[in-house]
């Protein structure tokens, strides 16, 4: 079979590769769709390998249609499936534990699937497990046009929250308004440390961090959690510790790739169960931005790299 491999002058080649190597209880996908992330450009870039136990190349989110189930399980060949993986998205087929496999909920296409699990699971397990959000928490979403950002935006207003978010253009601006952002900072033009003065944060998550983070940790709400998942801005910054345990503030760092595959799949079932229904409904929605083959992968890296994208980018296998 063939994958997107990266050569060494980090060049994305469609090589010959081995096929997967089915463990016990593994399903074998056949790749319809891939969505792309951040990381797989780390990834590209030689600073997040896949983990132990996936294959090297990218991608951490697919859909596709089963081609070979344990027997006595849950799937069967021929079932339409999304999934969660540690890597190795980018490729003809991709062999993932039977737990990390999700029906793709009726009405979605397999573009609009591939683009929730990294993206869903990501906003659930920090805003829900790591922060606890509850009805009426004020939450601060950073990147919000970003596929994380529409997808915590989202889950954020199906709880009850009231959701800031930061942006770095009007029409960014505009499209995370149509999600249900109730307030939006346009980081090229306003600080969001001075936005927080007139909404003190219960909870945040962010991508962001840098140099700024320190002032907006400061202006949280008492017992505020900020959870850090990256640190595009950079991954220094100076916190006041006496505001910081004054208020009973909780500073947390959170990826999902690092975690247990029952981790994973705990986190998978729950979202099957409070919001697969909600997509079939149309109450959230799997925004893609584009959709490109994948011999456009570089292209696709590219709106990545000039944060140009409203939602995901989806590279598809043509079937």
């Amino acid at each position: 079979m063939r994958a997107m491999l990266v050569d060494r002058n980090r060049n994305l080649v469609w090589s010959e590769v081995a096929p997967p190597a089915l463990k016990a209880r593994d399903v074998l996908i056949e790749v319809h769709a891939v969505a792309l992330n951040r990381a797989d450009l780390l990834q590209r870039a030689g600073q997040y390998p896949s983990p132990e136990g996936w294959p090297e190349w990218m991608g951490l989110e697919v859909s596709g249609v089963v081609c070979t189930a344990p027997p006595g399980g849950r799937w069967k060949p021929g079932d339409r499936v999304c999934a969660l993986l540690g890597g190795g998205g980018y490729a003809q087929r991709v062999a993932v534990p039977e737990n990390l496999v999700l029906p793709i909920p009726r009405g979605l296409s397999m573009e609009e699937a591939a683009a929730l699990p990294e993206a869903f699971a990501t906003s659930y397990l920090n805003l829900c497990l790591e922060g606890g959000m509850k009805a009426q928490d004020t939450v601060l979403i950073q990147a919000g046009a970003s596929g994380l950002g529409m997808a915590a935006i989202q889950l954020a207003k199906a709880w009850g929250a009231k959701v800031l978010t930061t942006v770095s253009s009007p029409d960014k601006a505009d499209f995370v308004r149509r999600l249900g952002a109730d307030v939006v900072i346009n980081r090229k033009t306003e600080r969001l440390a001075d936005a927080m003065d007139a909404h003190p944060v219960d909870l945040a998550l962010d991508c962001v961090a840098g140099a700024e983070l320190g002032a907006c940790v400061e202006k949280m709400a008492p017992r505020g959690r900020w959870i850090v998942i990256a640190t595009l801005a950079g991954p220094k910054s100076e916190i006041d510790l006496n505001v910081f345990f004054r208020k009973g503030l909780r500073l947390i760092g959170s990826t999902l790739r690092s975690r247990s595959e029952a981790e994973k799949a705990a986190i998978l079932a729950a979202l099957e169960e409070k919001l697969w229904d909600k997509f079939s409904a149309g109450e959230l929605k799997a925004i893609v931005h584009s959709t490109l083959p994948m011999a456009a992968a570089e292209e696709a890296h590219a709106i990545l790299k000039r944060q140009e994208n409203l939602g995901k980018v989806v590279l598809t296998l043509g079937h």
